[in-house]
């Protein structure tokens, strides 16, 4: 009896990767495109990392060109426009961090207690909306609206105060510069962050509140205990991947938003490396610049995962 029950069992497995390969075959053929994808604009241009430790020459083929160590590393930290725009880079991405990252935390909280549905969709599209506009559109919008002279909030502005003398230098004055800066970015973006949240809230067990309100929880109670424990394993993942985003910055955000008024504030790396290495050439210098920027994400996404973990929690890694 074993001999003739083990000779189909052999035979089964012979012909396991034959039906594999016939169930899933297509799935391997459509992720084919991704992966010559990734291979051919994501890791064949990394060979160029090896700029940023040879001359700055792309005439010659990348591996006859001479090596210079750190060379470019340690002009980049003895050059002021490039610590300046660090620092500006750190400032107001620290910024951001703080104040934007728990906006669409508790946009998605105040959307989740909304019972008039068709008010809560209107609501979501309304948030939603400003994602879709570019940052040229809302500079032009806060042109309009914030400008120090002909602006429409600063002519209101005078009209209460009865002084024409009297503005709000939002575009104008660095200080306000920052805050008017980070206050569009989370009108621009919390309302599509609210997506993420609104999909982890779905995931909340809808007798867990009937149980908090059985034991006396009121609305806020219900939040505390159960709403943000249930969000938590996404609060954390979203904040180590924003982490890996203190020395990131946008190109078109702080490009479209600065003026000669606010220079001092508005030049970040994303600037300094188009001016540098776009206008100026110096592709050595801001690839140098770049890997410092990679490097540097790298080890925040790790810190941040390990003390993640160490509290508790999975982590993305």
């Amino acid at each position: 009896m074993s001999n003739k029950t083990s000779a189909p069992q052999v035979k089964a497995g012979k012909m396991s990767w034959k039906i594999y390969l016939r169930r899933y075959g297509t799935l391997y053929l459509l992720l084919l495109l991704p992966i010559i994808f990734f291979l051919v604009f994501r890791y064949y241009p990394m060979q160029w990392i090896a700029l940023a430790f040879k001359k700055n020459n792309i005439i010659q083929p990348l591996w006859q060109v001479d090596w210079v160590g750190f060379q470019w590393f340690q002009r980049a930290f003895q050059t002021k426009a490039f610590l300046n725009s660090l620092k500006n880079t750190i400032t107001l991405n620290l910024m951001d961090l703080v104040c934007g990252f728990p906006a669409p935390i508790l946009l998605a909280l105040l959307l989740n207690e909304l019972t008039f549905k068709r008010f809560k969709k209107l609501t979501q599209t309304v948030l939603y909306l400003p994602h879709f506009l570019s940052w040229i559109i809302i500079s032009g919008l806060a042109t309009r609206l914030l400008a120090d002279n002909d602006g429409l909030l600063n002519m209101v502005f005078k009209q209460m105060t009865g002084n024409s003398q009297s503005v709000i230098p939002f575009l104008s004055n660095p200080s306000y510069w920052r805050w008017t800066y980070i206050v569009l970015g989370i009108w621009k973006e919390a309302g599509w962050g609210t997506i993420i949240y609104l999909a982890a809230l779905t995931n909340i067990s809808p007798e867990l509140y009937e149980a908090a309100a059985v034991d006396g929880a009121g609305r806020f109670r219900r939040i505390w205990h159960v709403t943000l424990p249930g969000l938590r394993p996404t609060i954390i993942t979203l904040l180590i991947m924003r982490m890996g985003y203190i020395l990131g910055s946008e190109f078109d955000r702080p490009l479209a938003m600065s003026n000669k008024l606010v220079t001092d504030v508005s030049q970040l790396i994303s600037i300094y490396v188009y001016e540098q290495g776009i206008q100026g050439l110096k592709y050595s210098l801001t690839t140098a610049v770049g890997l410092f920027q990679s490097v540097v994400a790298v080890i925040f996404i790790v810190a941040t995962n390990s003390l993640a973990k160490r509290m508790g929690e999975r982590g993305i890694m």
